[in-house]
C-alpha cells in the first residue's frame, strides 16, 4: 500500500471520527434539554426531537465525505488507485473541513438547538422561528461540506 493511500485513508478517518464527534457532542446537548421538557409535557416530544436531530446532519457530512474518498481510491467495490503522496496529501486537506467544521459546528448547533428548545417550552407555536436559529449554524456546515466534496472530487 503506498503512502498515498495512507494519507487518504488518513482523511476519511478525519471527516468522519471529527464530524461524528461533533454530532455526538450536538445531539447528546439537545437531548438533555429535550428530555426537561418532555418530562414537563410529552406532547412536546416531536418538535423537540426535531431540534435534536438537528446536529446530527454533521456526521452525515462527515460519513458522506468519508465514502467519496474510499470510492476514489477504490477501495470500494474497484481496484485500489495509485495515489502519489501528494494525492494523499491532497485528500487529507480536502478532508479537513468538514472535520473540522463538523465538530465544531455539531457541538453550537447543539447548544442553539438546547436553546431553541427552551423557546419550545414555552412557546410551542414558535416552533418555526425557533427552528431558524440552530439552521443557522447548519449553513457552515454545508459550506464546509460543499468545499470537501468540490476538493475530494476533483483530485
Amino acid at each position: 500500500m503506498s503512502l498515498g493511500i495512507v494519507f487518504a485513508l488518513t482523511g476519511a478517518v478525519v471527516a468522519v471520527f471529527l464530524a461524528g464527534c461533533g454530532s455526538a457532542l450536538g445531539v447528546g446537548i439537545a437531548g438533555q434539554a429535550a428530555s426537561g421538557v418532555v418530562t414537563e409535557d410529552p406532547s412536546k416530544f416531536a418538535k423537540v426531537l426535531i431540534m435534536q436531530l438537528l446536529p446530527g446532519t454533521q456526521g452525515i457530512y462527515g460519513l458522506l465525505v468519508g465514502f467519496i474518498v474510499l470510492s476514489n481510491i477504490g477501495l470500494l467495490g474497484g481496484t485500489m488507485a495509485e495515489l502519489s503522496m501528494a494525492q494523499g496529501l491532497a485528500m487529507l486537506a480536502a478532508c479537513l473541513p468538514i472535520g473540522i467544521v463538523g465538530l465544531v459546528s455539531g457541538k453550537y448547533q447543539g447548544k442553539t438547538s438546547a436553546a431553541a428548545i427552551g423557546i419550545i417550552a414555552k412557546k410551542p407555536e414558535q416552533f418555526g422561528k425557533a427552528m431558524l436559529f440552530p439552521a443557522m449554524v447548519e449553513t457552515y456546515a454545508i459550506l464546509a461540506l460543499l468545499i470537501s466534496i468540490l476538493a475530494v472530487s476533483n483530485i
